[in-house]
């Protein structure tokens, strides 16, 4: 392993923080087909996957964080960015959650009974297995 040298994270924030244009440009030529390539490194996730679970890695990467980073990273990082997502994704949310809307919409529902009463499950029931069914179509 190389030595670390003085200054690094300052040469890495003024390099890395002025190459949008780069950052741009990358993501329209890449090299190979996004959508392509993630298909087929499928079984090379599933694996990574497995390995982290088997090596506890999840919970390793927690702990070595914990909750005081994660606070202050949410706080100073997340904050800014959370109304700039959900402005961003605003049709996208809507066109994913439309056909759920429907499925709820056109869900014929058991009659309804008083409060407490065990039988109110069976709409909760309905509404599950529609969803689920819904969800598991698309």
């Amino acid at each position: 392993m190389g030595r670390v040298r003085p200054g690094g994270g300052d040469r890495w924030q003024s390099r890395a923080s002025g190459s949008e244009e780069a950052y741009i440009v990358g993501i329209q030529n890449p090299r190979r087909d996004w959508a392509k390539a993630t298909a087929e490194s499928e079984d090379n996730w599933k694996k990574g996957i497995q390995d982290a679970i088997t090596s506890k890695r999840f919970s390793k990467g927690v702990n070595k964080a914990g909750s005081e980073k994660q606070k202050r990273r949410a706080v100073e990082v997340g904050a800014t960015r959370f109304s700039q997502g959900v402005n961003l994704g605003k049709s996208a949310y809507e066109s994913g959650i439309a056909p759920y809307l429907t499925v709820i919409e056109n869900t014929t529902l058991p009659p309804r009974y008083p409060k407490g009463d065990p039988r109110n499950i069976d709409r909760v029931k309905k509404i599950t297995e529609a969803l689920r069914a819904k969800k598991l179509s698309l």
